[in-house]
């Protein structure tokens, strides 16, 4: 008994002085020198357009600010503010999310289980065994007799060179992908859910402005009429009238697609069928344009953005794989020990002279494989490289999705004002040519040239007004978010 407790006392002391761990240690990539997002500056705001009202504003971009985790609240919709939250409650893309990183943090509590402690298991073995006399000689009878075992095992490997806390490490990297993944998942479909909805907004806009139109030119086209019928209009100025409504009336069917394909969309990200959900009524002119944009510093980017840091976790994970593959070319010790009792009855079979134990080890050096385990970690090695080349690719990826969204900001105010401007003086010359034309001081070629340009100019406005909004959010989503500012955050 006295060498068994000895024994134990070597397994444990051996658990606890383990050796190094061999391979490359990961360090955090250094953040890009870079301390803007665009070659030229930026503007310290983008354009006033006060023609256009609060969708007019101007928008300031502050450095440093830190971005809100509902950053979506910014645009002051109630509406707005319940498709996030039933989103979010109802995603099947972010349920599937959780799902798989709570899969991966028990396959790392599986693996440390099975890697850092001892295995312990108890067996109990009864049997009935039989033997014939014969086989043994010398007149013994045949016999029939039971036999108890009752035992106690222990197996450990020691992690001398670190080959069960490299693979702990890997474990644990992809738990912090799958973290990342989950957070990334979120805010892709905060965006969605915001671009979607400005989307449907903006088409029923189109919408109802093309209605308008068609209104007006159909009103028109009476006037023409009785002209007509008073000598003053000709056959080809009614069929020329008919054809703009008739033009005006096709544009209507690609946008009522486009808005039904967006309300499906919008309804799936919801995670409701087409045909079941009510969504709310979003008014384009009800939206609050966000006019003060944090922006965050170049060097905190690749901390806030969830697929960088994705990307680094499966950094992590590889280089723990280098460090799994070399130490596979040193040798593994397996201590292992056996205690227990053993009887033919069970009355004397936890007896001191039924007791049994052994103890024993295993030392296993690859000598010759063929080249495969150096081979394995040639692999290991290419295979970190391309991840550090993949997280390289998602970093510049990532501040070319900035500098894109802080240029589009700057264009689409300049865009916008000039498209209001140009609606406000289109809106002025057809009122204008329609009561000269009503007066016969113009010809019916310019009343169609005015409903032309005042057509066109309506849905550039419209248009030009969903880009601020939209890549306002494209903005947040390209600074990340701000997931780990509180409740935005998703909890492991």
């Amino acid at each position: 008994m006295s060498e068994l407790k000895q024994s134990i006392v070597v397994l444990i002391l051996s658990c606890i002085l383990v050796g190094c761990m061999v391979g490359p240690d990961f360090h955090s990539p250094s953040p890009p020198t870079a301390t803007t997002y665009t070659k030229t500056p930026l503007s310290a705001k983008t354009v006033n357009i006060a023609e256009a009202g609060k969708a007019g504003k101007a928008q300031q971009f502050v450095t440093g600010q830190t971005i809100p985790a509902e950053w979506w609240a910014l645009y002051h919709s109630t509406a707005l503010n319940h498709l996030i939250t039933v989103g979010l409650a109802n995603s099947p893309n972010l349920a599937a999310a959780k799902a798989t990183l709570r899969q991966a943090q028990e396959s790392l509590n599986a693996q440390i289980g099975s890697l850092l402690f001892p295995a312990i298991a108890a067996q109990l073995n009864p049997q009935r065994q039989s033997y014939a006399g014969a086989a043994i000689g010398g007149g013994v009878p045949s016999s029939v007799f039971n036999l108890y075992n009752a035992s106690v095992n222990v197996t450990y490997t020691l992690d001398v060179f670190g080959n069960s806390r490299r693979q702990i490490e890997a474990a644990r990297a992809q738990v912090d992908y799958e973290y990342y993944e989950l957070n990334a998942a979120h805010l892709s479909l905060t965006a969605n859910i915001i671009t979607t909805a400005i989307t449907v907004a903006s088409l029923q806009a189109q919408i109802a402005a093309t209605n308008q139109l068609i209104r007006a030119e159909s009103d028109l086209l009476s006037i023409v009429n009785k002209q007509f019928d008073l000598g003053g209009a000709s056959q080809e100025n009614i069929l020329s009238q008919q054809t703009l409504l008739e033009q005006t009336r096709a544009l209507l069917p690609p946008l009522e697609k486009s808005l039904a394909q967006s309300q499906h969309a919008l309804s799936v990200l919801v995670g409701s069928l087409p045909s079941q959900s009510q969504l709310p009524y979003i008014h384009l002119d009800e939206l609050t344009l966000p006019t003060r944009l944090p922006i965050s510093l170049p060097s905190s980017l690749v901390r806030q953005r969830p697929d960088i840091q994705a990307a680094e976790a499966l950094l992590r994970q590889a280089n723990a794989q280098v460090g799994v593959a070399t130490s596979n070319l040193y040798p593994q010790i397996t201590l292992s020990g056996d205690y227990g009792w053993s009887s033919n009855v069970p009355s004397t079979l936890f007896h001191p002279v039924s007791n049994v134990w052994d103890i024993g080890g295993q030392l296993v050096q690859p000598i010759f494989n063929g080249g495969a385990l150096r081979a394995q970690r040639r692999a290991a090695i290419a295979a970190y490289e391309y991840a550090n080349e993949q997280y390289r690719q998602t970093v510049l990826q990532a501040f070319q999705n900035v500098a894109d969204s802080l240029r589009a900001l700057e264009t689409d105010a300049r865009a916008f004002k000039a498209d209001t401007h140009a609606e406000i003086a289109s809106r002025a010359t057809l009122q204008l040519t329609r009561k000269q034309f009503q007066l016969g001081a113009v010809s019916y070629v310019n009343v169609l040239n005015a409903e032309q340009q005042y057509q066109q100019t309506v849905i550039n406005r419209i248009q030009a007004q969903t880009a601020r909004y939209s890549d306002t959010a494209a903005l947040f989503q390209a600074l990340g978010g701000g997931w780990w500012n509180g409740e935005g955050a998703v909890t492991r």
